[in-house]
């Protein structure tokens, strides 16, 4: 895991320029995000918790073992996307000096895997650990279906005959649904 959070660390080094990030307007979002994971890591270091031992806690073996899937597949799929993406890769939001459209491997399924991924492993980490641990996926699902909303608006003008036509073809974050 430590590796993973390395490349993804290196690798913002080597990304082009951006031209524009919208700091105010997704800033809200960020600290709700925030608070959010940390309060819920400040809890589970708690003797008397509400989390420690709650109801939502997962008992039932086969959760547990989908919980790990998913969060392995998200994982899997947030790094496949960000290495696809390469130098085009940015914070959300952001807009790169001459951005390329890029449109094939994972972003051949679904316009924003690297979201569809976090997402995911969220999900599997809720359901290994704990059910409260969906309200972190909640929050950060919204930031990422208004991040992603922002973005296309962007890409939409950056590429107006090009976006258009790809976004026919492809979901936002989930195939085939969304």
């Amino acid at each position: 895991m430590g590796a993973i959070y390395l490349y993804w660390f290196i690798s913002a080094f080597k990304i082009k320029r951006s031209s524009h990030i919208y700091w105010g307007n997704s800033i809200l979002f960020r600290l709700a995000i925030l608070v959010v994971v940390i309060s819920m890591f400040h809890l589970t270091n708690f003797k008397h918790n509400p989390l420690k031992y709650s109801a939502l806690d997962i008992h039932i073996y086969a959760v547990r073992i989908i919980g790990v899937c998913l969060f392995i597949l998200g994982l899997a799929l947030a790094v496949w996307a960000r290495v696809h993406i390469g130098r085009n890769w940015g914070e959300p939001m952001s807009q790169k000096i001459k951005p390329d459209l890029i449109t094939s491997g994972p972003y051949h399924f679904i316009r924003h895997p690297i979201y569809t991924g976090i997402l995911t492993a969220g999900l599997g980490t809720a359901l290994n650990i704990n059910l409260d641990w969906v309200l972190v996926v909640i929050v950060a699902g919204v930031y990422f279906i208004y991040s992603a909303t922002q973005e296309e608006k962007y890409m939409t003008q950056q590429f107006p005959e090009a976006y258009p036509e790809y976004k026919k073809k492809t979901k936002m974050l989930v195939p085939y649904i969304l």
